[in-house]
Formats: structure tokens, sequence, C-alpha cells
């Protein structure tokens, strides 16, 4: 197949695994991207946007990565604490009171950006559209009460995660999450990846290709099944999907966007020579926060302020590498010892809920090239 972009000298085992992703028919069209302090070092796409294949790739087709926005939304919190708008040890409550409720009260910042509020979804069916419209969910959620006693258990919030996070940012700035990252980060860098996708960018999106089968969650709960197995758990990702800002869930980009993105976590917060986080705060932002049984995804997790700590080793080698994986199995990860930076897209979703047989491909050829 024809591979497009570039690849720096060593890293020719990483094009040899994209290529062996197409080739065992478990893509359509995808990308991917690495950068080493910064520095792209791989950018490489091939494929198809569209399910009837006949559509090539391109440098800038934009792909919805889901969950891997999760750590991008992070960065704008943290942004956020550095300017004194917000503190990761004060509670949720203190700039959002209506969040009290329920028993909510003492949840802080840092535990609700490591998934231990204990509101992972709505149990009680609601209206899709609360999704697309962000200050009305956040009123429905901040009147739940939690599943579990918060901050004593994490819970993956599939969606909550991004209106807690969202609705913080909306409670201290004149701006939304979505609208500082392009003014301050996205548009200055060159970096093509919106939290809120304007219709201007619609034509450029790859069609997605869902998966034939649910993730596999293991015993079913009220928490598993609030997250993401009822009806109501998340809205149809249309045109008015891709227009609202849902920093949890979609986020559109490039594979060289992610990794640029992703180059805070390798870098303690630079992107290239471009400095977006104090060291202290990135410190804060990247501690671990809770390293358990998660109660609603079928494994142990370790979660800092809004990334997972890779101490299971999913994205290669080093425990201290940060990443996250998006439904389906895109993914970013920033490794701190060796300033690697990664991002994987695609439009071929397989019922994954971390990285999957490509991405695990991509990774070790990368690892193996460094």
């Amino acid at each position: 197949m024809d591979v497009e972009g570039f690849v720096a000298k060593g890293f020719e085992p990483v094009r040899d695994a994209f290529v062996q992703n197409f080739e065992a028919g478990l893509e359509n069209g995808a990308a991917f991207a690495a950068a080493i302090e910064g520095e792209p070092v791989i950018n490489i796409w091939g494929g198809f946007t569209d399910r009837a294949r006949t559509k090539p790739w391109a440098r800038d087709t934009l792909v919805p990565v889901h969950s891997t926005t999760k750590p991008i939304a992070a960065l704008i919190v943290a942004m956020l604490v550095e300017q004194g708008k917000l503190y990761y040890e004060s509670p949720v409550a203190a700039v959002w009171p209506e969040f009290a409720a329920e028993g909510k009260g003492a949840v802080t910042l840092a535990q609700a950006m490591a998934h231990q509020a204990g509101v992972p979804g709505f149990s009680e069916r609601i209206d899709t559209a609360l999704w697309l419209d962000p200050p009305a969910l956040s009123a429905a959620l901040a009147k739940l009460a939690p599943l579990w006693t918060p901050g004593a258990a994490c819970g993956y919030h599939a969606m909550t995660y991004g209106y807690i996070a969202g609705e913080m940012v909306r409670r201290v700035s004149d701006r939304s999450l979505g609208a500082i990252l392009r003014q301050d980060i996205c548009e200055p860098l060159g970096v093509d990846f919106w939290i809120g996708l304007p219709d201007s960018e619609h034509a450029r999106c790859a069609e997605q290709q869902l998966p034939s089968k649910l993730p596999d969650l293991g015993h079913l709960t009220e928490a598993k099944r609030a997250a993401f197995m009822v009806p109501w758990a998340a809205p149809r990702p249309d045109a008015a999907w891709r227009r609202a800002e849902i920093p949890a869930a979609n986020g559109h980009g490039t594979a060289l966007a992610v990794a640029q993105l992703f180059a805070a976590y390798a870098n303690a917060g630079r992107i290239s020579e471009t400095r977006v986080l104090d060291p202290e705060i990135f410190a804060e932002l990247t501690a671990q926060r809770i390293n358990a049984d998660d109660l609603v995804m079928p494994f142990r997790m370790s979660w800092a302020a809004g990334v997972m700590v890779n101490n299971n080793r999913i994205y290669g080698p080093n425990t201290r590498t940060l990443a996250h994986a998006g439904r389906g199995g895109s993914f970013g990860l920033g490794d701190p010892t060796r300033g690697l930076s990664a991002g994987y897209v695609m439009n071929k979703l397989a019922p994954a809920l971390q990285t999957d047989e490509r991405g695990q491909r991509l990774i070790r050829a990368l690892y193996a090239s460094i």
C-alpha cells in the first residue's frame, strides 16, 4: 500500500509496522506520528477516509480521537491552576457550589480529574440532547448522588469527566476550554487539534467505522452501565456532536497534532520550544493520585489529574510514561525519560478499551527504533 509522509532515519520499522496493520486487514485509514523533544521524527498516513474506500487519507485529515482528548483537556485545567484560578486540592464546589449536592461537597478538583468523584454517568434516563448542551448537562450532573464514596476509589468517567473539566473552566474564565486550547496553544503553535469543531473543518473529517461488538467490561455493575451501557450514555456522533465542546470525548485532530500536544507530557510542560506549563504545576498535574482496581474499566488503573500513568506498561516499557487511549484504539503518549511523544489515529474502530493489536505493534516498533 502507499504510505505518505516522512520517517526519520532509524525509524523505518515503525513504517513497516504501520503497513503490517493494513496488510492484516485491521485498518481502513490511519495515521501515526512521533516527536522527540517536540520535533517530529515520524508523520505518516495511508488508506481511506471513507468506508467506501474512495477518498484517500490526506496530511490534514481530521479524526475524532474520543478519550485521547482527556489529557489534552487536562493541560488546559492545569494552565488555570498555574494562573491561580483553580486549585487541585480545593473542592470542585468552591467554584461550582451546585456540585456539592448529594454528599459531593468534599470532592477535590484533583479527585474529579482522577475519576474518583463517583459520578461516571447517569443511571436514570436523560435526554441525549443534554450532552450537546454542556451547561445543561453539567447542571444535571451536579445533582447526582455518587455511586461510591468519592475519593475512596476510581471509576472511569468516560463522558462526565469532560463536563466537570469544562464547567470548572467556564466558572473561572471568560473563555471555554476549547477556546483556550485553540487560542493559547493550537493556533500559536500550528497544532491542528480542536475541541469543538467549526463547520468549516467538517469536510476534512474521516468517516468512522464502528466496531461490530461492545468492549468487554467484565461483570456489569451500576457504575459500568451508567458509564457505557445505557442507551443515553453518550450522544450520537453527528455534525452537532462535532460542534459541541465535549472535553472527554470529541477532540478532533491529526496524529501529528496528538503527538505535538502529548509532547507537553514528554517534556515537563514544553511543546517544542514553548513552555505551556510551569514545572511545578506540571508536577502537580502528573503526580499519581490513585492506583487501584477501577470500578468501571475491567483492570487496575493509575491516574494522575487527567492522564494515565503507565504502570501497566501498555504504552511502552517506561512506567513514568503518561498516556491515554480513545474509543476504538487511538492513543497519545508522552515518555518523559526519552522526551518522546506519539499519536495514533484511525477510522476503523476496534472494541478495545486500551490500545489494540495495531497500537501495540506501533509502540513496539517505535521503542525498538530508539
